[in-house]
């Protein structure tokens, strides 16, 4: 039998951050899902987490926790899939560190994904944003990083790990203001920034101190900005903001949502996918494509394009009610 724990530490430890080059947060997602997977399984078998094996973990049992993420929890069908894929990837590393276990490897890795809706992104108009980085008060110190984080998390379409991890020396503010990202992957894109961001972040920086994190972005304890921190304050300017911009009020806007509202205004400003997949950071145009869906632009000019059938035009006229039931049924 082969205990579980040296796997998943080696795969959590080594082969997701160092050998895949994969993020934090991607770190984190998939230690909560082995985290739900062994204390669902210790439930099943009686046994502590530690003392799991990996012959334990077969397709059925797989199959059996991901209907309880369903049925218990409540997940959703992209959830499931998350988790799915967690596992999958977990049981491919151990393929070539236990080739005994390569056919209960193989059953797992033939379970399917299941299909998920694909709902339209969310994004913010010009004047809902507008209204966004103008909710920081700019006569304090943390209004001040405030509009400078919300700002460059917008112009720069940022993904909120790439935000707060952006450390100090990424920042060029010289004669053509840009940052230098390291997004998913171990990819890095450089990015120029617009002239009134380049402001923004010149009057933080003038502000910030001289703190010994290497961060760019610092919270009130002088600490790097954490994913939460920002979350946070994302959603205490947009509640400020929706008292002078009503459309946001009701609305949920993540940092997701900024960086959805950066790919929007770049493919409706050049309509070229391919600048908002550079832009981004994408590995994949597919991704990108899902932009093309939610703007407009392209369906109006197929509408304009397309000579309508000519069609027999009549009117219709409402028959005089006491005619009408004077008539047999």
């Amino acid at each position: 039998m082969t205990a579980i724990a040296p796997h998943i530490t080696a795969f959590l430890r080594e082969r997701l951050p160092k050998q895949r080059g994969a993020s934090e947060h991607t770190c984190q997602s998939y230690a909560y899902a082995f985290q739900l997977l062994f204390l669902y399984a210790s439930e099943r078998f009686n046994v502590n987490p530690s003392a799991l094996e990996l012959e334990q973990l077969d397709a059925p049992l797989i199959m059996d926790f991901l209907e309880q993420l369903e049925t218990k929890r409540g997940n959703t069908a992209s959830t499931r899939n998350a988790r799915l894929a967690a596992i999958k990837s977990f049981m491919r590393f151990c393929e070539y560190r236990e080739p005994a276990l390569l056919e209960q490897s193989r059953r797992i890795l033939a379970i399917p994904f299941k299909r998920t809706d694909i709902a339209l992104i969310d994004h913010l108009s010009t004047a809902e944003m507008q209204a966004i980085l103008n909710a920081p008060d700019l006569t304090t110190r943390a209004g001040v990083r405030d509009r400078a984080m919300l700002h460059l998390c917008f112009s720069a379409g940022l993904r909120v790990s790439e935000l707060v991890g952006l450390p100090l020396a990424a920042v060029h503010l010289q004669s053509s203001p840009n940052i230098l990202v390291q997004g998913k992957g171990q990819r890095e894109r450089c990015l120029p920034l617009w002239k009134q961001t380049a402001t923004d972040l010149r009057a933080w920086l003038a502000v910030r101190g001289e703190a010994l994190a290497p961060e760019l972005f610092l919270n009130a304890r002088g600490q790097p900005m954490t994913r939460s921190g920002f979350e946070y304050v994302l959603r205490k300017h947009v509640r400020t903001a929706a008292e002078h911009c009503p459309s946001l009020k009701g609305k949920r806007v993540s940092p997701h949502v900024l960086r959805h509202s950066c790919a929007m205004m770049i493919l409706q400003a050049t309509g070229d996918l391919r600048k908002v997949s550079l832009w981004l950071g994408h590995a994949d145009m597919q991704t990108t494509e899902v932009y093309l869906r939610a703007d407009p632009t392209d369906k109006l000019e197929a509408i304009e394009a397309i000579t309508p059938p000519a069609l027999k035009r009549g009117r219709f006229t409402v028959p005089d009610k006491l005619i009408a039931s004077l008539q047999p049924s």
